[in-house]
């Protein structure tokens, strides 16, 4: 079921690319490990930063969720030090097998424009951003060129 899946979501994402991001299997004889990027979107400040993923399925894809992580280090309060991801859609208990990679990648571009401070995994870093936006809005950019630039 997982490979039937992940390979039409796979063609699918070919057909139908999703802006500022791109994904695939890291190697073509194991569609169950997928590496990615996505371009720091124009309206945030990780603006012209490139943050590299690493995607999981196991063979219970797509009735459990992958485990998604940035592999490049970004200062957000809902991702940590290790690249950790706290996104509602992620969660065991909030997957849902109908659910598609490409909503997935969708959610994490828009977890850049719009953090979470309600539900954070760095919670200095959204104490800063609730409190002090000019702030938050410097170290993100440095963060964003000292780890992510192209």
């Amino acid at each position: 079921m997982a490979l039937r899946r992940l390979q039409a979501e796979l063609l699918d994402l070919n057909k139908n690319p999703i802006d500022s991001v791109s994904v695939g299997p890291v190697d073509e004889s194991n569609v169950l490990h997928w590496r990615g990027q996505i371009a720091g979107p124009a309206n945030s400040p990780y603006k012209g930063g490139i943050f590299k993923l690493d995607i999981v399925f196991t063979t219970d894809y797509p009735f459990k969720p992958p485990k998604v992580k940035f592999l490049t280090k970004v200062y957000h309060p809902n991702i940590d030090e290790e690249g950790a991801i706290c996104v509602a859609l992620l969660k065991n208990d909030q997957w849902k097998p109908a659910t598609r990679i490409s909503q997935v990648l969708k959610s994490l571009v828009t977890l850049l424009e719009q953090p979470n401070p309600d539900d954070p995994l760095m919670t200095d870093i959204a104490e800063i951003y609730s409190t002090d936006q000019a702030k938050f809005q410097k170290n993100a950019k440095e963060h964003t060129k000292k780890y992510a630039s192209a």
